[in-house]
């Protein structure tokens, strides 16, 4: 057995499709524990079954970054732009996609697990939803902000 071989997995330095996976794994796992949380204490939100609230974390992930990758797309043609017109449509532009996404999100899991999964409550259950959208997105941004202070030297 050489050195190489007796070095864990876990000691060489990742890749950036390690790095990839990872990031994507935790994300889905503290979607889904938020999902948990919700389908526990909040008599608004149903899930069926963990399988069910697994894949509808995994696939709120997806979405959320398809939702990132199309705001970060407006968000840089609008900073080519200069004026105060190109600032409001900036604005208006990007509350429209993010405000939008969650009504297409939405829909997108009633598509795939159709009553397994449920929000209560007005316009079809978009405010919980969006309730639990935000506080995924709040959770994520909380394990960043702790990881980042983790590799801080000071």
């Amino acid at each position: 057995m050489s050195k190489q071989d007796a070095v864990s997995a876990l000691a060489l330095p990742p890749t950036n499709r390690q790095k990839l996976f990872v990031r994507y794994t935790l994300a889905i796992l503290i979607d889904l524990v938020v999902l948990g949380l919700f389908n526990e204490y909040w008599d608004r939100v149903h899930i069926e079954a963990f399988s069910v609230a697994l894949l509808v974390a995994a696939l709120m992930q997806l979405l959320l970054q398809a939702t990132f990758k199309v705001e970060h797309y407006v968000s840089d043609y609008f900073k080519a732009k200069s004026g105060a017109a190109a600032k409001g449509a900036y604005f208006v532009t990007v509350w429209f996609i993010l405000f939008v996404s969650k009504f297409i999100m939405l829909g997108a899991i009633e598509f795939a697990f159709g009553g397994q999964i449920h929000f209560d409550g007005r316009f079809h259950g978009a405010v919980p939803f969006i309730a639990v959208v935000a506080v995924m997105i709040a959770a994520e941004e909380v394990v960043v902000r702790v990881y980042r202070r983790l590799g801080d030297n000071a």
